[in-house]
């Protein structure tokens, strides 16, 4: 599959495909939206909310949540406000997660029957990260994403006049709902 992708790459270059998404690093809407993953977010999201190209920084987890102030997609966020002139975050959660209701031991057990070793499981363990928690997934999406707006608008090194906003995606429809108080 990864051939017929760089097959197809090949072309779009040489047909010259880039010119109409050509644009500058700075989101020209100056927002940052923190989502899911899921596939069927990828055209779904973008179209329901009118942004093309160039307009959004767009960063994409498992859970569209973050869970540890320190984590990847935090840092994305303030190097958005900083460097690229962010002002306004929008949290987006969806209907039918597939982070909704993951369950660590089941996770375990996939690696274990995917060729992981009990010894690199438990020197994860020993490094001192917590499997259960860090394999976990979130009973309540409006609770996930209430839960990481709470985390981006109280974190340290966010400053004050940022908005940062919650929503529940309908995965089928694109529909939006906002989050009460957020």
């Amino acid at each position: 599959m990864i051939e017929q992708l760089l097959k197809y790459n090949k072309e779009f270059v040489s047909q010259e495909g880039y010119h109409k998404y050509k644009t500058s690093k700075y989101p020209d809407k100056k927002i940052a939206i923190v989502t899911c993953m899921d596939t069927r977010l990828v055209e779904l999201l973008p179209a329901a909310l009118g942004i093309k190209n160039g307009d959004v920084k767009m960063i994409k987890n498992a859970g569209g949540t973050i869970t540890n102030p320190f984590d990847s997609t935090m840092r994305s966020l303030l190097i958005a406000v900083y460097e690229l002139g962010v002002e306004e975050i929008m949290i987006i959660g969806h209907t039918g997660c597939g982070v909704q209701g993951m369950n660590p031991k089941e996770m375990l057990r996939l690696m274990r029957e995917r060729g992981i070793s009990e010894e690199h499981i438990q020197l994860m363990r020993h490094c001192g990260i917590d499997l259960d928690a860090w394999l976990t997934g979130f009973t309540d999406t409006e609770a996930a994403v209430r839960e990481t707006l709470d985390l981006v608008s109280n974190h340290p090194l966010m400053p004050r006049d940022i908005q940062v906003s919650g929503y529940i995606m309908d995965s089928v429809t694109g529909a939006l709902t906002p989050l009460a108080g957020s």
